[in-house]
């Protein structure tokens, strides 16, 4: 399942029928503490390592619903205009969130949270090197707007499969567009 700006989820109320609350650091409480089943336990092993590596790793945003995402959307039109809402949040219907197949990540401290400057942050440098192993790629990665529509968002993975992430990331392929041949997507059609 591939959500973008061209591709919207259908219904565009989608909901996963396996939303679970995987066994990992929480920085949120309900639905956005939950992924559906399959990447519930792929990032229970990823945080375990992580862990195991001496880095301190949060799930800061999991699932969010059709509602929910209304309101985030018209959250950030009224305080950045459509324009920049655009690049910073999915429009309804449009959210990788809503798939339960996506999460934002955080260092367990709120350093950077959701800012540019979290890309230095030992979970984002941890996550970058390794989460391919764990089946995971960073959706939005640097200087790839131009195809993603959205600008780096170093803490925003998404679970593709261990065999798709070690792919991607052999064959220098930075976006699941590029990698599954598809058209970019940088605006709303």
């Amino acid at each position: 399942m591939i959500v973008n700006k061209h591709r919207p989820l259908k219904p565009a109320n989608y909901v996963p029928a396996d939303l679970v609350q995987p066994g990992v650091a929480l920085a949120v409480t309900g639905e956005a503490s939950q992924l559906n089943s399959t990447t519930a336990a792929a990032a229970e092993r990823m945080f375990a390592a992580a862990a195991a590596d001496g880095v301190t790793m949060t799930l800061a945003s999991g699932y969010r619903s059709y509602a929910t995402q209304v309101v985030t959307y018209n959250g950030w039109v009224s305080s950045e205009g459509r324009a920049a809402a655009d690049t910073a949040s999915a429009r309804p219907g449009y959210s990788e969130h809503q798939t339960g197949w996506a999460f934002d990540i955080g260092d367990g401290g709120g350093a950077c949270s959701f800012q540019p400057c979290f890309a230095e942050q030992s979970a984002a440098v941890w996550a970058k090197a390794n989460a391919h192993r764990f089946g995971f790629v960073v959706r939005y990665p640097f200087m790839q707007h131009t195809i993603t529509g959205y600008f780096y968002e170093s803490w925003h993975l998404r679970y593709v499969g261990v065999e798709a992430a070690t792919d991607m990331r052999k064959r220098g392929i930075a976006t699941l567009e590029q990698y599954f041949g598809l058209e970019a997507a940088p605006g709303y059609r």
